[in-house]
C-alpha cells in the first residue's frame, strides 16, 4: 500500500463530516499506544501547558528513582530511556520553552544521580549533547527566556 502525502491527507479531510473525523480519530487510537498518548495531549493538556510539564517532570522523578544503579551498563540504558520518553513528549507539544524545560530539567536530574555521571565517558557525553542542544534551543526563545534559562544553563555547565 502506499502512503499518501499530508497535503493530500489535508484535502481529504475536509471532504469529512464531523462524525466521520470522530470516527477516524478513534479508529487511530487503537493502533498505536503513541497516537492515544498524542490525541490525550491534544484533547486534554494542550490547553494547560504549565500543568503538561509538571506530569512530564514528575514522570521523569518516577523514572530516575527506579534506575538500577549496579553498573553503569544499566544506568545509561535507563537514561537513554527517560531521554527518549522525554523526547516523545517534547514532540507531542512542539513548543520551544516546553522543550528547554524538560531538557534543562533531564540534565538536572542526571548531573544529581548518583554514583556520579562524571566517572562515565558516555554519560557524559550524553550530558554534553543535551546541554548543546539546549543551548541551540534558548537562542531561539524570546530575550527574557533566554536569560532565566540562560541561569540555569550557566549553573549545569558547572
Amino acid at each position: 500500500m502506499k502512503t499518501v502525502t499530508v497535503k493530500e491527507l489535508s484535502q481529504e479531510l475536509t471532504y469529512r463530516t464531523p462524525k466521520e473525523l470522530r470516527d477516524l480519530c478513534l479508529r487511530l487510537s487503537r493502533f498505536k499506544k503513541e497516537n492515544k498518548e498524542l490525541l490525550t495531549y491534544l484533547l486534554f493538556e494542550s490547553s494547560d501547558e504549565l500543568s503538561y510539564v509538571k506530569s512530564v517532570k514528575k514522570e521523569m522523578d518516577g523514572e530516575f528513582e527506579d534506575i538500577n544503579r549496579s553498573s553503569y551498563y544499566f544506568i545509561r540504558k535507563s537514561v537513554r530511556k527517560i531521554l527518549k520518553n522525554t523526547r516523545k513528549y517534547i514532540r507531542y507539544s512542539q513548543k520551544k520553552q516546553t522543550e528547554v524545560e524538560l531538557l534543562l530539567y533531564f540534565c538536572t536530574r542526571l548531573k544529581r544521580l548518583s554514583p556520579p555521571i562524571e566517572r562515565n565517558t558516555a554519560l557524559m557525553n550524553l550530558y554534553n549533547r543535551q546541554i548543546d542542544t539546549i543551548v541551540k534551543k534558548v537562542s531561539l526563545l524570546h530575550e527574557d527566556l533566554r536569560y532565566d534559562y540562560g541561569i540555569e544553563l550557566s549553573e549545569l555547565k558547572k
